[in-house]
């Protein structure tokens, strides 16, 4: 009997439980969580500017003026590299191959044109003055010859055809002392030196223009080829730059231009230059030419070929909608320019629960932001495009525009 007054008493507490789960589930009223976001949110005010008084535009010194048409320079954007012309850059080379003796520069250093860099010890050397002075021999033989035959001839004792053997003879040894002479001269040897007996083994290796050592790829004892070069010399003194120039500019350039380079692996550092030559053919398929220009002042500069720029092109002067330069700010990677909407009365200002500030002229001006895209400067001004049309003759603000963006900030981290 115990056992089943229990059983009905948990029955209906259960029945109980159910229920009152039931009719909180039904209930209409909020969750705590609910009413809570409730509460928080509110519609976000629209954008009403930054407000200031004329106090506040005179103590900080505010001007405003109007977007204005300016006669700019007009620049063209391009990129390159430097580079050194043919005539400033040569490799060491032999017309006569040999063993290396000596080695008489380091890489890095500087030389003068005509300084000996090494030595090729070379036993065909020997050979090729011996028949210098053989052929030396024979043109003194063939010399002698001729000048009896001719005497001969003039005195007639002699018969043409002999004078005639002679003049060919001593035409042939001279045609040959001369090529032995100047293959002599190529490998760097004196022909009066071998004509003397003073006979040399070793080829002297001379540089051929003035300028830095390269890379030098032989050592001593190394075997040098003939036409393989030993080592190469650069004149940076005579650098310049080639430009890439798109066909869209391509009219626009031309030689006499004023170029400013900026070195962008060199802390952006600027030179100046000009345009001196511009090639006539598209390079490769890229619809883009060569701009050749001159650096001024190369040698000071330290440049040295290779070298990656960024230049701009003055292509002359153009009509440009511009604004001073002071006028435009950055702000989260873009640029704007302020403007005047309204000049809202004092007490409006304050009703709407502004901060009540000395306003002597009972006046108060509202500023907007305009999103710009700036182009060249120059003469204190900047190109620009509004990324949104502004009303004919609007009021900008063209001094001061720095303190309304720190107004502006402000205003909006107190409002977080």
């Amino acid at each position: 009997m115990k056992r089943f007054h229990l059983n009905l008493y948990k029955t209906a507490f259960a029945c109980l439980w159910a229920a009152s789960v039931l009719l909180a589930s039904c209930s209409p009223h909020p969750k705590t969580g609910e009413k809570e976001e409730a509460q928080t949110e509110k519609p976000k005010a629209p954008n009403e500017g930054v407000t200031l008084s004329q106090n506040q535009l005179d103590a900080v010194g505010i001007r405003m003026g109007s977007v204005e048409q300016k006669n700019l320079k007009s620049v063209v954007k391009a990129s390159g590299q430097l580079e050194v012309p043919p005539q400033n850059k040569a490799e060491v080379t032999l017309l006569m191959g040999g063993v290396v003796n000596q080695v008489f520069v380091l890489e890095g250093q500087h030389v003068a044109k005509g300084q000996k860099l090494a030595t090729i010890e070379n036993n065909q050397l020997i050979q090729l003055q011996q028949d210098y002075m053989s052929a030396l021999s024979n043109l003194a033989y063939a010399t002698k010859e001729y000048e009896r035959q001719r005497e001969l001839n003039e005195a007639n004792a002699g018969t043409g055809k002999i004078y005639e053997q002679s003049q060919t003879a001593l035409r042939s040894e001279q045609a040959k002392v001369s090529a032995l002479s100047r293959q002599l001269r190529q490998v760097g040897v004196s022909p009066e030196s071998a004509a003397h007996g003073r006979f040399i083994t070793q080829i002297p290796v001379y540089a051929p223009i003035s300028g830095t050592i390269g890379k030098i790829v032989i050592q001593t004892g190394s075997y040098a080829e003939p036409a393989r070069a030993l080592m190469n010399i650069i004149d940076n003194s005579k650098v310049h730059c080639d430009l890439v120039v798109y066909e869209k500019d391509l009219f626009k350039v031309k030689a006499g231009q004023q170029v400013s380079f900026i070195l962008t692996n060199q802390n952006n550092r600027e030179i100046t230059g000009k345009i001196y030559g511009v090639n006539q053919s598209f390079e490769n398929e890229s619809k883009a030419i060569i701009a050749h220009a001159v650096i001024e002042q190369a040698t000071k500069n330290n440049l040295i070929q290779g070298m990656y720029v960024s230049a701009l092109i003055d292509v002359g002067r153009q009509e440009a909608t511009a604004v001073p330069t002071e006028a435009i700010v950055k702000s989260g990677g873009k640029e704007y320019i302020y403007y005047l909407t309204r000049v809202a009365d004092q007490a409006a200002s304050k009703a709407k629960g502004e901060k009540d500030e000395d306003n002597s002229s009972g006046k108060a001006y509202v500023f907007e932001k305009a999103e710009v895209v700036t182009g060249v400067s120059d003469l204190g001004y900047t190109e620009i495009k509004l990324v949104k049309g502004l009303p004919k003759d609007m009021k900008i603000v063209t001094k001061g525009a720095f303190y309304i963006l720190s107004s502006e900030n402000a205003t909006g981290d107190e409002d977080e």
